[in-house]
């Protein structure tokens, strides 16, 4: 297969394999079972210790992967498990450093595993997304992965219906792979600054796949990912996309297409459920299944370069450290994590779920809510997406101090007379009623990738007011206001929001 032309080395990098590569595959192997990587231990797969260590012995290992394990003290057994695969030219230790992943592995209960890869068998340490013998299911770096699961299962007792996977650059091109060949594996995931499964099956097709996705229709990439899943399969992992919309090494048009291969996947179309700012020129696009539980998030980071999102400090919205490609903007481990479900009370007690959840009335910054009675219920825990928020006596609860015009996602609970929480009901969302305008500048392509605006016949528009903005694709910079949900309008002289 021929080679594309020398390009700068990027996080993102496809492999140059050859005969000595191989050799060095065996070379590093070996050499790595003998030595010690800094700061960490290599111990049996029986140790588990509030440390990152490596563990061995856990597959076949075709994919000549490595398997890094953080498992919190006194973590119980049916805790959840996150998979956490980190870019080119990084190692598991540098991702578990500045991530932010393990200070929620300790706030929320759940065993962290980090795959890593090495030069050995890509030349900037990638995982090898676009090859089809490593992101096939049930063969290698898929396969090693996949046997981490497996062995991570069996050490630390998690709860194989509540495993989830992550990654950053190339780690995200597998995630997305992962989710599409082992959805019965996966309960959910999330592609930072990645690609869509299967976009690529060869060095040349990965980089069009980074610089200019092919825009292929939802279907067909919804395609993409039914063939690649067993035969039948039904049930499909909920999947978050992170994306920086100043991103020149993975297009931001990627997370376009994530999204409509995602929605396609599963039947939801892509119209947003709803639309909601989350500060630090981040927006968030939900998009529901039939039951209004979220399916698939897209994440837009405004100005932000190719990396993972953190937010340094201690508050409980905030995680990890700056680094190369770990970009101080918001807590993506943060938002990932609190969108799959951890940290909510799994429900310990023994009373049944409540029934009959409904929104009885909309404020535009209140949401009031009633369910039936559970017999022997003392009292009910209150849930807004995935956090409680309050406690009622009665049936009836009414949540105060909301944003206009967002999107909120409820469940409840009933607690016993000892405080033990009982089974969460399903979920009702409410949005509150007003708008709050927002202001947005950026250049035309970034703005055409978050959906504010649109493209037709090479010029750019304003999504709503039709605006002309001016060339598609182009490096000019615009100011757009969101006068109300999906419509903007120019506001270069200045924006009143």
């Amino acid at each position: 297969m021929g080679q594309p032309p020398p390009r700068p080395a990027t996080p993102l990098s496809p492999r140059r394999r050859s005969l000595g590569a191989r050799v060095r595959r065996c070379v590093a192997a070996a050499a790595g079972a003998l030595a010690l990587t800094a700061g960490l231990i290599t111990v049996s797969p029986a140790a588990s210790a509030a440390s990152l260590t490596q563990v061995t012995g856990f597959g076949t290992n075709p994919g000549n992967l490595s398997m890094y394990a953080y498992a919190p003290d006194a973590l119980p057994a049916g805790a959840p498990l996150v998979l956490a695969l980190h870019g080119c030219t990084q190692s598991a230790t540098d991702y578990y450093t500045h991530s932010g992943w393990p200070e929620f592995a300790d706030a929320y209960g759940f065993a962290l595993v980090l795959p890593q890869t090495g030069s050995a068998n890509n030349a900037n340490s990638c995982f090898n997304w676009f090859e089809p013998g490593d992101s096939a299911r049930g063969q290698g770096e898929a396969l090693s992965i996949r046997q981490m699961v497996d062995k991570a299962v069996a050490l630390y007792g998690s709860d194989p219906r509540r495993v989830y996977i992550t990654g950053l650059s190339a780690g995200g091109g597998m995630t997305a792979n992962m989710l599409a060949a082992y959805p019965d594996v996966f309960a959910g995931g999330a592609v930072d600054s990645g690609l869509p499964a299967r976009c690529a099956t060869s060095v040349s097709a990965a980089y069009t796949c980074m610089y200019s996705p092919p825009d292929r229709t939802p279907a067909q990439w919804g395609d993409l990912v039914r063939s690649a899943a067993p035969a039948g399969t039904a049930s499909w992992p909920r999947v978050a996309i992170w994306q920086g919309t100043a991103d020149t090494t993975v297009r931001p048009a990627n997370a376009t297409e994530l999204r409509d291969q995602w929605t396609n996947v599963w039947g939801i179309g892509q119209t947003p459920s709803r639309t909601e700012s989350l500060g630090a020129g981040t927006t968030l696009t939900v998009y529901d299944d039939p039951s209004g539980r979220p399916a698939v998030q897209v994440y837009s980071v405004s100005g932000m370069a190719h990396g993972l999102a953190v937010d340094p400090g201690s508050g409980p919205q905030q995680c990890g450290s700056t680094g190369a490609y770990y970009l101080d903007t918001i807590c993506s481990s943060y938002h990932t994590a609190r969108f799959w479900g951890l940290g909510e009370d799994q429900g310990s007690g023994s009373l049944p779920a409540p029934t009959g959840l409904s929104v009885t009335g909309t404020t535009d910054h209140t949401v009031s809510l009633k369910w039936n009675a559970v017999a022997g219920a003392s009292s009910y825990a209150v849930h807004r997406d995935g956090t409680r928020v309050g406690t009622a006596t009665s049936t009836a609860y009414t949540d105060t101090g909301l944003a206009t015009g967002t999107g909120y996602g409820y469940t409840v609970a009933a607690v016993d007379a000892s405080g033990a929480v009982g089974r969460p009901s399903p979920g009702v969302t409410a949005t509150t009623s007003g708008f709050t305008p927002t202001c947005h500048t950026a250049d035309n392509y970034a703005h055409t990738a978050a959906g504010r605006a649109y493209q037709s016949g090479g010029h750019t528009y304003a999504k709503g007011s039709g605006q002309a903005m001016g060339l598609w694709n182009a490096f000019v910079t615009h100011t757009l206001e969101q006068t109300a949900p999906g419509h903007y309008i120019l506001a270069d002289s200045g924006c009143s929001s």
